[in-house]
């Protein structure tokens, strides 16, 4: 899979120049990358466009230009790209009301284990959540994870030949499912080897 490299991060000036129509083209390819499972979970599938885009994101918000902290933001944000033999997303848990929010992420507690992909109806492989630090504890979860699904190469291949694709979650307050639509299921397919 393609590397995120400092030779691929454009200089502040540069960046602010073509800014609109890069965000545009992501805002575009993040249609064919983003699920909501039910009402209230966004997973939103990262790759090196996704993160390329973040990274520029926040150098600018920051006004970073030191070569230091540039290799500082690559390194927080490239294990956000997926290897090829896995998906990688972020996971909002959204709910607009802040008190229905507060109740709900504490009724939601260790939603981000229970958070799946399948296809044909074979088995679920669960996410991996949150692999570079804890975001929840014992009274609520949080409400943005980061998830990988990881997959050996026969499953890579079955995703690859299906038409059928779901995202699921199966906890218990939230038991629902959604198959992915076939422009979402393409773009998906890409990350894999």
């Amino acid at each position: 899979m393609k590397k995120l490299l400092p030779k691929d991060i454009l200089s502040l000036e540069a960046y602010e120049e073509s800014r609109n129509e890069i965000k545009q083209k992501v805002i575009e390819h993040k249609k064919n990358r983003s699920v909501m499972i039910h009402k209230h979970i966004l997973l939103l599938f990262e790759d090196y466009d996704t993160i390329r885009y973040q990274v520029q994101e926040m150098l600018r918000i920051e006004n970073i230009t030191s070569k230091n902290e540039i290799l500082d933001e690559l390194n927080a944000y490239a294990p956000l790209i997926p290897d090829g033999n896995n998906l990688k997303a972020t996971m909002l848990i959204m709910y607009p009301d802040v008190s229905m929010r507060k109740s709900m992420l504490m009724k939601l507690n260790g939603i981000e284990n229970e958070i799946w992909i399948n296809f044909d109806n074979r088995r679920r492989v669960f996410a991996i959540p949150d692999e570079d630090l804890e975001r929840s504890n014992e009274n609520k979860t949080s409400a943005v994870h980061f998830l990988r699904f990881q997959f050996d190469n026969e499953y890579v291949i079955g995703l690859k030949k299906s038409s059928k694709i779901f995202l699921g979650c199966s906890h218990s307050d939230y038991e629902q499912s959604v198959q992915l639509e076939e422009n979402i299921s393409k773009s998906l397919m890409e990350d894999l080897n």
